[in-house]
């Protein structure tokens, strides 16, 4: 067998890929129910979103409209907070949960939170790295006599898992900001707080599995270097 750990660790990625998927499915369920819900307080995504950004000193910020499902986003670069349509337009708990996680990373980035300003940094050497890692790596494994290519490959792959890694509690303090906002501010009722919650724990889950996957396929490629090497 040319590479002995290969085939048990594709089985625990293949297992992480199941819940990615399932971890997809389930963010655009609970989206859809909670879409349905209307909030008691009645703002749009939008108005939520515009009066965060106001009471936490952020007017400059503007927020747009873009097409497409769950294609909300902020852009640090241009400082833009974006809402997809069915968020940007619509009063449901769905809507004004991921409006103020949204909003949520803009206050990150007003108050140059640790995590954030660290990915940020990252980005240019992670966007070059993630394209070069994986020629590297397939070379590595086909060309086993050019070993270090794989290490090579091992080595910007890093980079981009320790990228996910970081994304994590970025996500997560966004997701808690919000809710904590959304109370604070009286745009949920503690009725509500349950749906609020549904939805930012099932966009969350996505994250922890891309992570996951990211992570057991650079223990897997360690593995078949190490092997190799022995």
């Amino acid at each position: 067998m040319i590479f002995p750990f290969y085939y048990p660790w594709d089985l625990l990625i293949l297992a992480a890929f199941g819940l990615s998927i399932l971890a997809s499915f389930r963010v655009k369920s609970t989206f859809n129910k909670w879409a349905q819900v209307r909030t008691n307080y009645g703002l749009t995504g939008y108005e939520a979103a515009r009066r965060l950004l106001d009471n936490n000193g952020l007017h400059d910020i503007p927020i747009e409209p873009v097409r497409g499902a769950l294609t909300d986003h902020y852009d640090p670069i241009n400082r833009v907070v974006r809402l997809s349509e069915p968020v940007y337009y619509e009063s449901s708990i769905s809507a004004v949960s991921v409006a103020c996680h949204e909003v949520g990373h803009a206050i990150q980035h007003k108050e140059s939170y640790p995590m954030l300003v660290a990915r940020h940094k990252m980005f240019p050497v992670v966007n070059l790295s993630s394209r070069i890692a994986p020629l590297l790596i397939i070379a590595g494994l086909i060309f086993q006599q050019f070993n270090q290519l794989l290490l090579l490959g091992i080595i910007f792959f890093s980079a981009a898992v320790l990228f996910q890694i970081v994304t994590l509690p970025v996500e997560f303090n966004a997701s808690s900001r919000a809710r904590n906002l959304m109370v604070a501010e009286g745009f949920i009722t503690n009725d509500e707080e349950t749906g609020v919650a549904k939805v930012l724990n099932a966009a969350a889950m996505t994250y922890v599995a891309a992570t996951l996957i990211a992570v057991l396929e650079l223990v897997k490629y360690i593995a078949i270097f190490s092997n190799r090497n022995n």
